[in-house]
């Protein structure tokens, strides 16, 4: 015979505990437990289900290729790995404002217009503001799209039999309730974990396979809310990344079952919804005249995912009439900054201890890698003497603390996107290739050390006046 049993779990981190607890001693946060309700049931009173699956040899499973839902949205499939595979089961999530609804209902529309039914199942606002939203961002409304205003999970299963459709939106899983939990409150883990499930049962019916795209809302620590065992659960983690008042926003995988984990899709958020940056290396980039060049400016080539991005890195150099000079770089971390400024003080003999340096990433991009050091470096010497570099070369090197260049990984795919897009000179660290490599068009310019580039590039220095403007 079942037996109730109690127990209190923490919902900002998962801890359970036999009593309630006012603070967390896993996590330490206050009032977040719980109470779950469940049965447990004897050895003696389960029994085996007579359909259970048989176990088979890994050799003997025959390998199948899940069908994709390809939009027209290009970045959106980059990030996906191709496109939404019928039969999984998406979590996406963002800060308050970052376009997680926008960017959905403008898939919902794309999917709707190839025929396929989409159902958009939202406890967070109202049919009317979803189809406000829709006149301002759609050009044209598909009749494909059913939408359900509610909380209720029960409501949305029982929609689903009677829509058919091909995509579920639930927006956002924090919000649902089944009713056989109402004990629990909306946004606990017993509901939001039951309410996944349920979807995740529809989603993967062998009969009629649905793909099934959910909202989690972000808690304060930019994480997705709830336990992480929501998304263990899921397919695909996706994460839209910008701040509210900038343009620029970063789609990002951080788990992908079906496509590579890392990947980014960059968006440009406007009046008329997300619009997809198709090609990124124009669009974090200055487009100059060839004989335009001004001082401060110097370009390189990160990895985002498995995709290549020309970026271009600003430097400021200033006279400091205080103490402390300030040390200012956005999207650039300040201990990265400050190192590169020691080295250039050290071995390229330029002192910077009366300057203000500020350092921008044009175009708002987060740099998480050294293979942009030494752009940054050049940058910031191109601003001391007051001397332009070309807008067609580039730098693609780390810079260690001796001076030295360093090799980063994936050079080779860099270079490529360099070649196509007509650059003509790169810099990089010596012995970078173990092999011989050819280019259609690019020269490569293999140095042991910082000041054989600045001599490269700037010629003698000590002949170049420096001012203190």
């Amino acid at each position: 015979m079942a037996k109730a049993k109690n127990k209190f779990i923490c919902s900002a981190c998962g801890y359970e505990s036999a009593k309630w607890m006012g603070k967390c001693t896993n996590c330490n946060e206050w009032n977040t437990f719980e109470e779950i309700i469940e049965s447990s049931s004897k050895k003696s009173d389960i029994k085996l289900n007579a359909n259970r699956k048989k176990v088979k040899k890994l050799k003997d499973i025959e390998s199948s290729n899940s069908d994709r839902i390809v939009t027209n949205i290009s970045e959106f499939n980059r990030v996906m790995g191709g496109g939404i595979v019928k039969d999984s089961i998406t979590i996406i999530s963002a800060k308050p404002g970052a376009g997680k609804s926008t960017l959905l209902l403008q898939i919902a529309n794309d999917i709707a217009h190839k025929g396929l039914r989409v159902l958009y199942a939202t406890g967070e606002e109202s049919d009317s503001q979803i189809k406000s939203r829709a006149e301002r961002i759609l050009k044209e409304i598909n009749s494909n799209i059913w939408i359900l205003s509610d909380t209720s999970m029960d409501n949305v299963v029982e929609y689903i039999d009677e829509v058919n459709p091909d995509l579920i939106i639930v927006d956002s899983i924090q919000v649902f309730t089944l009713e056989e939990y109402m004990p629990s409150r909306a946004g606990s883990p017993t509901q939001t974990m039951e309410c996944a499930n349920k979807l995740l049962t529809i989603a993967k019916n062998i009969e009629r396979p649905r793909a099934v795209i959910l909202v989690g809302q972000m808690n304060k620590n930019e994480e997705i809310a709830g336990l992480r065992a929501l998304e263990h659960l899921v397919d695909t983690v996706l994460i839209i990344d910008g701040e509210n008042e900038e343009e620029l926003r970063a789609l990002q995988s951080t788990k992908n079952r079906f496509g590579g984990t890392g990947e980014i899709g960059f968006f440009e958020m406007s009046e008329n919804g997300m619009i997809s940056i198709d090609n990124p290396s124009e669009y974090f980039i200055t487009m100059r005249e060839k004989d335009n060049v001004v001082s401060g400016s110097a370009l390189s080539v990160v990895r985002e995912g498995s995709r290549p991005i020309i970026v271009e890195i600003e430097s400021l150099v200033s006279s400091s009439f205080t103490p402390y000079p300030s040390r200012i770089g956005e999207n650039l971390g300040k201990d990265q900054l400050n190192t590169l400024i020691s080295i250039l003080e050290q071995r390229g003999k330029i002192n910077l201890f009366n300057k203000n340096v500020v350092i921008k990433i044009t175009g708002g991009l987060k740099i998480k890698e050294q293979a942009i050091n030494l752009s940054v470096i050049m940058s910031i010497v191109s601003s001391v003497h007051h001397k332009g570099i070309p807008n067609d070369i580039v730098f693609i090197a780390d810079v260690g603390l001796t001076g030295e260049l360093k090799k980063v990984p994936s050079l080779e795919t860099r270079i490529k996107e360099l070649d196509r897009m007509g650059y003509k000179k790169v810099y990089i660290a010596k012995d970078s290739f173990n092999r011989p490599v050819k280019f259609n068009n690019i020269k490569l310019i293999e140095c042991a050390n910082l000041s054989e580039v600045m001599f490269n590039v700037f010629g003698n220095m000590k002949k170049i006046e420096v001012t203190n403007e």
